[in-house]
């Protein structure tokens, strides 16, 4: 969590860390950012924090409203000079960048050390950038990490206020879900075909343009959803196509991963439906997969390792015939990615719960449980996906509220 900031960087020898966002002209998207701003809506900033001193965040002066309602200590850009730094840069921003950094750090009385460095930008600005600081500032070392980084181990536990965001998308999330449920089951059937009252074929990419405006008046966006049938159900990251209409007997994987309208917290979930019945090879798979995922529900533990979790579904999937990444590296078919992955303000966050993995499980970790099977080369895939939060006690408790039936009735 935020409130373990001062630990962590204690940990890494961090006597400081700087967010970078917008100040050399990349704004959008700033996972980072928007995790210490608590999403704050604003488009850009610059956020220093040292050990034992409060972050700042520094913005446009046409920002400062609304960076406000992060509840940080705000300063703007022209507060440090900026205009000056321009003109005596003769108006390159890089460097008056690099003045107005010095200027804050000096203000959080930064003057030495390690100070790792985050955000997101172009790397060939970033790369450039990140040595003009160096060589402006010799006696501070600026640092980046792999891996594990300070924001990700700070990340991997949600406070109060963020379970609360989280649950308010799960619930407006699993409406969508049984929204969606009911407007293809208010269809017909003409042959194997699934049809509207006039006999127009319903598509894959009607049912998307329908979650999509089902999203939007939820204050919710699409984020690539997947609704793969038959055959592209058996590439896990098969988008599906758009001019397909649905057919009975056909496996749909429907992965639904919104986010909060214009950037925020995600949910994460995931069903397989057959329309009017399940082929045998279709309904067995599926089964197994339910029963994987009841494993991964009872066996999980505080304190296990990711990978101890998905080696028992492992274990599981491989006693019934199927490859897996451990029995079969780089399979193309069968069990073939990790059992989930923390979920946040990115859809894929720490820790990842793959048979690689020793991240440890925690309370207060949310995560995703999503077993599946894989069998292109058979028409088809299958896959059961929840998003859980882990509570004091060690429970997973589902967020995805909607059930996990295969076979979706029509009704029309």
């Amino acid at each position: 969590m935020k409130r373990d900031l001062d630990s962590l960087m204690q940990q890494r020898g961090l006597d400081a860390y700087l967010v970078l966002g917008g100040i050399l002209g990349d704004e959008g998207d700033n996972e980072i950012l928007t995790y210490m701003s608590g999403g704050a809506p604003i488009t850009g900033g610059t956020i220093m924090g040292a050990r034992g001193v409060a972050p700042l965040l520094v913005v446009n002066a046409m920002e400062i409203e609304e960076a406000a309602k992060s509840g940080l200590t705000i300063m703007t850009e022209f507060d440090f000079g900026w205009a000056q730094l321009i003109e005596t840069a003769q108006g390159d921003r890089a460097q008056a960048a690099v003045g107005l950094i010095g200027r804050i750090m000096s203000h959080v009385g930064v003057t030495a050390g390690r100070v790792g460095v985050y955000g997101r930008g172009a790397i060939n600005r970033s790369i450039e950038f990140v040595r003009m600081l160096r060589e402006a500032y010799p006696a501070i070392a600026f640092v980046g990490e792999t891996g594990m980084t300070l924001f990700d181990e700070a990340a991997l536990t949600k406070d109060d206020d963020e379970l609360a965001r989280l649950r308010s998308v799960a619930g407006r999330t699993s409406e969508v879900l049984h929204a969606t449920w009911d407007y293809i089951a208010g269809h017909r059937a003409d042959g194997d075909r699934v049809v509207d009252a006039a006999g127009a074929a319903l598509t894959i990419g009607a049912v998307k343009r329908f979650i999509r405006r089902a999203l939007l008046d939820r204050d919710l966006e699409d984020t690539g959803t997947i609704f793969a049938q038959g055959r592209d159900g058996g590439f896990p990251h098969s988008r599906g196509e758009a001019a397909e209409g649905l057919r009975l007997g056909q496996a749909i994987i429907f992965d639904l991963f919104p986010r909060e309208l214009g950037g925020g917290f995600h949910h994460d979930c995931t069903r397989t439906w057959s329309i009017g019945f399940a082929t045998p090879d279709v309904q067995r798979a599926y089964d197994q997969v339910r029963d994987a995922f009841d494993i991964a529900i009872d066996t999980f533990r505080i304190g296990m390792t990711a990978k101890q979790l998905q080696g028992g579904v492992q274990d599981y999937l491989e006693a019934q015939g199927h490859p897996t990444t451990r029995s079969h590296p780089g399979t193309t078919s069968g069990y073939m990615h990790s059992l989930g992955h923390g979920v946040g303000l990115a859809i894929h966050e720490r820790p990842s719960l793959s048979h690689l993995s020793e991240d440890v499980l925690q309370a207060g970790m949310v995560i995703s449980i999503e077993p599946g099977l894989y069998y292109p080369d058979d028409g088809f895939g299958v896959r059961l996906e929840d998003l859980v939060y882990v509570d004091a006690g060690g429970s997973l408790v589902s967020l995805t509220d909607f059930h996990n039936d295969l076979i979706l009735p029509l009704r029309g």
